[in-house]
């Protein structure tokens, strides 16, 4: 006789090596569901060394529905354990819950190695009614849209009740002191976010003599498209050495919501417009500082995620016209400098509470 599955939930994941963006959201998440229904969810780790196939054989079975978010971790080093894990959970006639934070923006080699996990899953979690149309116009993958379900994407960090001070921040302060204008840009650095359009933006402001500094709190991510390289030398041609940091990897939420309190305006010029997936765009908005983004693409992209529809409607978040120039932007940044700090009540766990339940509904 087959014993009964003893959780609802088996979140895979990378234990401590989750330190990028996706194994942040897929911790938290594993925690407020078990906060909602305690005992209903265990955790896989797979690393290069950890799991073993005796060991995800026997996990899969301990649980009804295997959930899993790419990357586990960086996806060139693992990716053969987790697709290993959806394929024994299909054998086992587990549910498999695929959460799929992006697609067209990813690396094309990155991508087709995620293609085995949607057609392996029974749903497939989305945070942006965007991506699900870039998987729709894949020629080879719109008949996985059938599985989509649309769930509100919640902030992965939540500002504390005090900040760590730091060097990059004395130097930030300082500055600030010195009449510069502090711009913001927080997050992993990668194409898809287009940070030389911040660059563009910030020459104009320097030609109106405004002096900007341009701080991105966060690192480059890995790949073979040479983004830090031509990052720096688009500064150069730029004449901006000297007007932009670049933070590297900042390890405790204190730190960065001491870096991002010193910011005075937060940019992010995006060629696909602001969708309900942008996480980082939450934790600047936390800040209180004005935050300048693209439009949306789909006027229905906040539809599912009435709390992010908010910020927009209070003018916490303020949008420029899709195909504006860098003056545009540089004009936006200034009209927002003359208002006053907007502090948004932000009710962290409610965000989260709303997401781990939609996806709670998939099991």
């Amino acid at each position: 006789m087959t014993e009964k599955p003893r959780y609802r939930a088996l979140f895979l994941g990378a234990g401590p090596q989750m330190q990028c963006g996706v194994g942040q959201f897929t911790r938290l998440l594993q925690e407020m569901l078990e906060k909602i229904e305690p005992g209903a969810s265990t955790t896989l780790t797979l690393t290069q060394t950890d799991g073993t196939i005796g060991a995800i054989w026997r996990a899969v079975g301990t649980a009804e529905s295997v959930v899993c978010s790419f990357p586990i971790v960086a996806w060139k080093r693992v990716i053969v354990r987790p697709l290993l894990t959806l394929a024994f959970a299909r054998l086992r006639r587990r549910k498999i819950v695929l959460i799929q934070h992006e697609w067209a923006g990813l690396n094309r080699m990155r991508r087709l190695t995620y293609v085995p996990a949607l057609w392996l899953a029974d749903t497939i979690v989305m945070f942006s009614p965007l991506v699900r149309r870039e998987l729709a116009d894949d020629h080879f993958m719109r008949g996985m849209v059938r599985k989509c379900v649309l769930v509100p994407l919640p902030p992965n960090i939540a500002a504390p009740a005090g900040i760590e001070d730091s060097q990059l921040r004395r130097r930030l302060a300082a500055a600030r002191s010195d009449g510069r204008l502090i711009i913001g840009h927080f997050g992993s650095i990668y194409p898809g976010k287009q940070p030389n359009g911040l660059l563009e933006i910030g020459a104009t402001l320097k030609q109106r003599g405004l002096k900007p500094l341009i701080v991105y709190v966060g690192s480059f991510i890995r790949g073979v498209d040479n983004t830090e390289q031509r990052f720096h030398a688009r500064v150069a041609e730029l004449g901006l050495a000297g007007d932009v940091i670049v933070s590297g990897y900042v390890a405790s939420d204190y730190e960065v919501f001491g870096l991002l309190g010193e910011v005075d305006v937060f940019c992010y010029p995006l060629d696909e417009g602001l969708t309900a997936r942008r996480s980082s765009v939450l934790a600047c908005v936390q800040s209180g500082r004005p935050l300048i983004v693209t439009g949306p693409a789909l006027p229905e992209e906040f539809d599912h995620h009435p709390r992010f529809k908010e910020l927009i409607n209070r003018g916490a978040i303020l949008l420029v016209p899709r195909d504006s120039d860098s003056v545009a932007y540089a004009d936006t940044i200034v009209a927002a400098l003359k208002r006053p700090t907007m502090h948004v009540p932000f009710d962290f766990d409610g965000w989260w509470i709303d997401v781990a339940n939609a996806v709670r509904a998939q099991l």
